[in-house]
C-alpha cells in the first residue's frame, strides 16, 4: 500500500525556519538523514523532497472558466515536504512516523495519507 506523508507548517513554522542558524539547519538535516536512510534500508522510501517556502509559490484559484493566480505567501495550513511511502498497513505507516525526528523547530504535525 503507497502512502503520502505530508511534512505540514504554516506562516509561523516557515518563519522560524527562515531564522535558523546555518548549524541549527545543518544538525535538523543531518537527524533527517539519518531516518531517511533508515527507510531507505527498509525498503520503505519511494521518493521524498522538501518544498521552497510559501513565498516562493503560486496558487491557481478556480471558478468556472475563469483562473486567478495568486502570489504566495500563504496563510494556514501549509506542506512543507513530503515523503512517498510503501508499506504493509497504515498501523506500519504510523509507527514510522513516530520514529521521525520533529521537522520542524517547533512542535509540529506529519499526516499519512493513504493513495
Amino acid at each position: 500500500m503507497k502512502f503520502m506523508i505530508l511534512v505540514k507548517s504554516n506562516p509561523d513554522l516557515e518563519a522560524r525556519l527562515a531564522a535558523m542558524s546555518q548549524a541549527q539547519m545543518k544538525e535538523q538535516m543531518a537527524a533527517m538523514e539519518v531516518f531517511n536512510e533508515a527507510l531507505r534500508q527498509a525498503g520503505v522510501l519511494q521518493d521524498c523532497d522538501g518544498l521552497r517556502p510559501s513565498r516562493e509559490a503560486k496558487r491557481v484559484r478556480f471558478e468556472g472558466p475563469s483562473r486567478t493566480v495568486v502570489d504566495g505567501p500563504f496563510a494556514g495550513d501549509l506542506v512543507a515536504g513530503y515523503w512517498l511511502w510503501e508499506l504493509p498497513s497504515l498501523e506500519e505507516a504510523v509507527a514510522w512516523v513516530k520514529r521521525c525526528p520533529n521537522p520542524m523547530p517547533a512542535p509540529s504535525e506529519i499526516e499519512i495519507r493513504p493513495i
